[in-house]
C-alpha cells in the first residue's frame, strides 16, 4: 500500500494511506483525504490507479498543483519519492523499496563531477521544500526587482530609502527580525541604519537584534551573499563562537554593494523552527543588495553634484556682487574726488557736483543691499487692504527728483474705480520702485516718458466665478530689450545695465509679486519701449491669510492668468 507523508503545511507528519484501485481526492470537501490546510480547493486535484500506475491531475484549483516543482497542466504520471505540492501542503509520494537496485546509484569520480556550490546544514528543524516552477519564480523576482527599482530611482534621502528597502525585504521574505549594517563615514565601524521586527519586541532584551559577526564579516570580505540553516552547526563558521552562543536558526547575510564598494549589509533571519531560507531567496537578496547599493551610490553623487552646483552659484554671486559693489565704490571714491577738489579751492558749484556723485552711488548701493535682503531672506508676507492707487503715487514722487534731473516725465494713469485690495505695502513699495527706477533709468533725456497705469477689472460672470484682479503697467519708450534677452530679465545676477546694473532688482521683484500671488510679464522690442504688465488679486472679502503657505495661497488665485487666455 502506498502512502502520502505530508512534510510541510497544516498537517506535518501525517501519513495517508491510498488503497489499491481506489481514486482519491485532495482537497477540502466532505469525500477528500481529511486536510486541514485551507489554501487548497475543495476539489483541488485526483489521484487516480492506472495499470499498475498512480496517476495525479489538477481540478481546475485556483493555486494550481506541483509535482517536482512543476506544474501540471495534465495527467501525470507518479513514481515513489514524488513530491506532491497543493496550496501550502507538501506531500512524498509512496515508499521507496529499498531491496530495488535502481534507487541508488553509487558513480565513481571518472563517472560524474561534483563541485560544492553552496551547502546547507541537515538538522531536525530543517524542512523539505518544493520550489515553484522556474518560470513564475523568475517572474516573482522580476516583479519585486521592478517594485525595487521603482522604489530606489524616487528621490529618497539615505533613512528613507533604506527603511522602504526593508519593508521591501519583509513584505517578500517574511522574516522574523532584520537590519541594514552600514560603514560608518570615514571609518570601518559598521553602524544600524534601520532595524525592523516582524512583531514589536516584548522588553528591551528581545529587542536587541544579535547579528553573528562571523556571518557578517564573511559577506563584506567576500562580497557574496550566506545563507546559513541552523548557522551554529554550519562548517564555514564553526570558528566563530557568536554563531555557537547565538543559536542563529535560519539566516541571510548579503552585501550592499555598487562596483568594488561595498556600503554594508542587509541581514535577516528567523528563530522559526519549521522554516528556512531557500537558494533562490538568497540570489533575490543578493540583487536587492546590488540594487541598493546602486541607488546609495546615486544618492551620494546626486549629493556631491548639488555641493558643487550650490558652491558654483556662491561663486557666481560673489562674482557679480563683487563686480557691482568695485563699480559703485568706483562712483563713491570718483565723487569724494570731487567734493575734496571743491572743498579744497572753496568752490561750492564743484563741490555739489562731486555731492551728486556720491549721493547717486548711495542710492545705488542702499537699492542693492535692500534688494541683496529681500532675495536671500524668506520673508513673510504681511497682508493688508491697501489703497494701491496711493502706493503708485508715493513711488512717483520719490522718483520724481531723479526723473526731474534726466528731464524725463513721469506721467500717472490711475484708475479712479480702484478699490483697496490685499497687498504687503512695504514690499510692494519695493517691487514697484525697482520698474520704475529701470524705466527712467531706460529712456533718453529730454524725450523720455514713463507711464504708470492702474486698472481694476471685473471679468464677465459668463467666463465663471473668477475673481476680479488689479492690473499695474509701467511703459517706457526707452530703447527696449532684446527678444533673445528678454528670457533671462528675471533670473539673479542678469542685467541689461551693464557696469551700471546689479541684475538683483527684477528677481526680487518677481518673487515678490509671486509671493502676493500675482504675475508679472513684459512686452518688449528693440527700439519701441518696454511695458511690464503686474497682475494681483484684488478681492478684498477674500484677505490671504499671512500663515498660509505659498502654495496654498497660489492655488486660491489660480485664476490670475492672462484674462485674455
Amino acid at each position: 500500500m502506498l502512502i502520502l507523508t505530508v512534510l510541510q503545511g497544516p498537517d506535518r507528519g501525517r501519513k495517508f494511506e491510498l488503497p489499491a484501485n481506489e481514486p482519491q481526492l485532495i482537497g477540502r470537501s466532505s469525500e477528500a483525504l481529511p486536510m486541514t490546510d485551507n489554501t487548497v480547493s475543495r476539489r483541488h486535484a485526483e489521484l487516480t490507479p492506472d495499470a499498475g500506475l498512480w496517476f495525479i491531475r489538477d481540478l481546475s484549483s485556483q493555486n494550481g498543483t506541483y509535482v517536482n516543482g512543476h506544474r501540471i497542466e495534465s495527467r501525470v504520471a507518479l513514481k515513489p519519492g514524488d513530491q506532491i505540492r497543493v496550496g501550502s501542503t507538501l506531500f512524498v509520494f509512496g515508499n521507496a523499496d529499498p531491496n530495488d537496485p535502481s534507487v541508488v546509484r553509487v558513480l565513481r569520480p571518472d563517472q560524474i563531477e561534483a563541485e560544492f556550490e553552496h551547502t546547507l546544514a541537515s538538522n531536525e528543524d530543517s524542512i523539505v521544500l518544493a520550489e515553484p516552477e522556474p518560470a513564475a519564480a523568475a517572474v516573482h523576482h522580476l516583479k519585486v526587482i521592478y517594485r525595487l527599482t521603482t522604489l530606489t530611482a524616487q528621490a529618497f534621502d539615505r533613512r528613507t530609502l533604506l527603511a522602504a528597502v526593508m519593508e521591501l525585504v519583509f513584505s517578500e521574505f517574511r522574516p522574523e527580525r532584520g537590519c541594514v549594517m552600514l560603514y560608518a563615514d570615514g571609518s570601518d565601524k559598521l553602524e544600524p541604519a534601520v532595524v525592523k521586527y516582524h512583531q514589536p519586541p516584548r522588553d528591551p532584551n528581545e529587542a536587541r537584534i544579535h547579528v553573528s559577526r562571523t556571518i557578517l564579516q564573511h559577506c563584506l570580505r567576500h562580497g557574496e551573499g550566506v545563507i546559513c540553516t541552523n548557522a551554529m552547526t554550519d562548517p564555514r563558521f564553526q570558528a566563530g563562537d557568536s554563531v555557537q552562543r547565538l543559536h542563529i536558526r535560519s539566516a541571510i547575510c548579503a552585501p550592499i554593494r555598487h562596483r568594488d564598494r561595498t556600503f554594508g549589509a542587509i541581514y535577516i533571519d528567523s528563530s522559526i523552527s519549521n522554516y528556512t531560507f531557500t537558494q533562490e531567496q538568497l540570489a533575490l537578496m543578493n540583487a536587492i543588495g546590488q540594487h541598493t547599493g546602486l541607488a546609495l551610490a546615486n544618492a551620494e553623487l546626486t549629493t556631491q553634484k548639488i555641493h558643487a552646483e550650490r558652491l558654483a552659484a556662491m561663486g557666481e554671486t560673489v562674482a557679480s556682487l563683487s563686480h557691482s559693489i568695485k563699480n559703485i565704490l568706483q562712483g563713491l571714491r570718483g565723487g569724494a574726488d570731487v567734493v575734496e577738489m571743491g572743498l579744497k579751492k572753496s568752490d561750492l558749484a564743484v563741490a555739489n557736483g562731486g555731492w551728486s556723485i556720491l549721493k547717486r552711488n548711495l542710492d545705488r548701493i542702499v537699492n542693492l543691499t535692500l534688494n541683496m535682503l529681500t532675495f536671500s531672506r524668506q520673508r513673510q508676507v504681511e497682508i493688508e487692504l491697501c489703497q494701491l492707487n496711493a502706493l503708485v503715487e508715493e513711488c512717483a514722487q520719490l522718483l520724481q527728483g531723479a526723473a526731474v534731473t534726466k528731464q524725463v516725465a513721469l506721467i500717472l494713469d490711475l484708475d479712479p474705480e480702484m478699490p483697496p485690495i490685499p497687498l504687503d505695502p512695504n514690499l510692494m513699495h519695493q517691487a514697484l520702485v525697482n520698474l520704475v527706477t529701470n524705466a527712467v533709468e531706460a529712456v533718453d533725456s529730454d524725450r523720455g516718458a514713463v507711464t504708470i497705469r492702474t486698472q481694476y477689472q471685473v471679468p464677465d460672470p459668463l467666463l465663471g466665478q473668477q475673481p476680479p484682479y488689479a492690473e499695474i503697467f509701467i511703459i517706457d519708450n526707452g530703447p527696449g530689450i532684446p527678444a533673445d534677452r528678454q528670457r533671462w530679465i528675471f533670473e539673479p545676477f542678469h542685467t541689461t545695465k551693464g557696469n551700471k546694473g546689479t541684475g538683483l532688482g527684477l528677481a526680487v521683484t518677481k518673487r515678490i509679486i509671486e509671493e502676493h500671488c500675482g504675475r508679472i510679464s513684459v512686452e518688449s522690442s528693440e527700439k519701441r519701449g518696454c511695458a511690464f504688465r503686474i497682475v494681483l488679486p484684488a478681492d478684498a472679502s477674500d484677505v490671504i491669510d499671512p500663515s498660509a503657505t505659498a502654495t496654498s495661497r497660489a492655488h486660491d488665485h489660480e485664476v490670475l492668468g492672462d484674462p485674455a487666455g
